[in-house]
């Protein structure tokens, strides 16, 4: 049997920003040092970010339409933890649902045949929470097995994924729903850090949704799967990356040290994984690279010689959505999808990075 990728449909919520905006946005705040002031045009234009999706229409300025800010361009008093993820309860399950039904519906499946839900997320917290909001609305059976995979970053999807397979793997009927919604601009901070300067610069609003399906061959022939999934955590490295909860939301770390790190050891990584299945980088059709910033995706071209044509999807999604965590891999897999239509596609892999530091990444193959 075969975990096949049926199918995956992304949305993003209502409020489409420019960059340009965006920058704006933080310039008009009145907390920032001049010094910060004078960084953010730059940052922003340089990000390798066109568009961004927000939940709220706070970022577009208009202090009539603020739903989170106070109206005052010094942002206080700061919205607490609490009252951000009211919004995240919310506006989550919407974007969710919008996401879980074209999934579905473009697997060619009724809500009734789904017989597992995963549910990635890290941007909020509620119970009942989306899983529940999710089979009321799509009409799942109520007896849906259930999964929550919680506050693991940008590359969660992945162990979504590995989720997935395992029950892909261990049940012929298993046909798998996999969610993952963050809401990344609950949490903005107006802290006067360049590191706090360039995480608002990036981070964005996103769902996506996959159906796995257990098949057999006569059933998968033709079509992509899961084949493997591969995780490294390194040594020594907690403090360049986290996500904390804090009294004004939740907090995050972000060292410019990342990409050095993450590509320092990206090289060990694929020689494992490729190995386990005879292959070598040569042998990979496509990549599907986590855009967590346009200058981790530029590492890697460098230091693997990546043709321009590998990278494009990764920049692409960058560029038309900013860096939405877990879902964002999910964007990029479903552009591939598309391709591997009318692209005689053989072997694949894709790859995220998140707090540990961690690598995860998973092998995708043309039955």
């Amino acid at each position: 049997m075969y975990t096949v990728l049926e199918a995956i449909a992304t949305a993003n919520p209502p409020y489409k920003l420019t960059q340009s905006a965006a920058a704006d946005f933080m310039l008009k705040t009145e907390s920032l040092s001049t010094s910060i002031r004078k960084r953010i045009p730059s940052i922003y234009a340089n990000s390798g970010i066109d568009y961004r999706y927000s939940c709220i229409p706070d970022y577009g300025g208009d202090f009539q339409n603020f739903e989170l800010y106070p109206h005052n361009w010094q942002l206080t008093p700061t919205p607490s933890t609490f009252s951000r993820n009211q919004k995240y309860t919310a506006y989550a399950p919407k974007v969710a649902l919008q996401a879980a039904q074209q999934a579905i519906a473009e697997a060619n499946l009724t809500a009734q045949e789904i017989t597992h839900l995963i549910v990635v997320s890290c941007t909020g917290f509620s119970a009942p929470g989306i899983d529940i909001h999710l089979i009321k609305h799509l009409g799942l059976p109520y007896a849906i097995a259930r999964t929550m995979i919680g506050f693991m970053g940008c590359h969660a999807a992945f162990n979504g994924l590995r989720a997935a397979h395992a029950i892909c793997q261990s049940d012929r009927q298993a046909k798998v729903l996999l969610v993952c919604v963050e809401l990344c601009s609950l949490h903005f901070q107006v802290a006067d850090t360049l590191e706090n300067t360039i995480i608002n610069a990036i981070f964005s609003d996103g769902a996506a949704a996959a159906i796995l399906a257990s098949r057999p061959f006569s059933q998968a022939e033709g079509k992509l799967a899961y084949t493997d999934g591969y995780s490294l955590l390194i040594e020594n490295t907690e403090e360049l990356m986290n996500w904390t909860v804090g009294d004004t939301g939740f907090l995050m770390g972000l060292s410019p040290k990342v990409p050095d790190v993450v590509v320092a050891h990206l090289p060990e990584y694929l020689q494992t994984v490729l190995s386990q299945h005879n292959l070598s980088q040569n042998d990979l059709d496509f990549w599907a690279i986590h855009p967590g910033g346009r200058r981790i995706i530029e590492k890697i071209q460098s230091v693997l010689g990546l043709s321009d044509r590998m990278v494009a999807d990764s920049y692409e999604i960058l560029r038309r959505y900013g860096n939405m965590s877990s879902p964002t891999i999910l964007f990029i897999l479903k552009q591939i999808l598309e391709k591997h239509q009318s692209s005689n596609f053989q072997n694949g892999i894709a790859l995220a990075f998140g707090p540990g530091l961690s690598i995860e990444g998973c092998l995708l193959q043309k039955i």
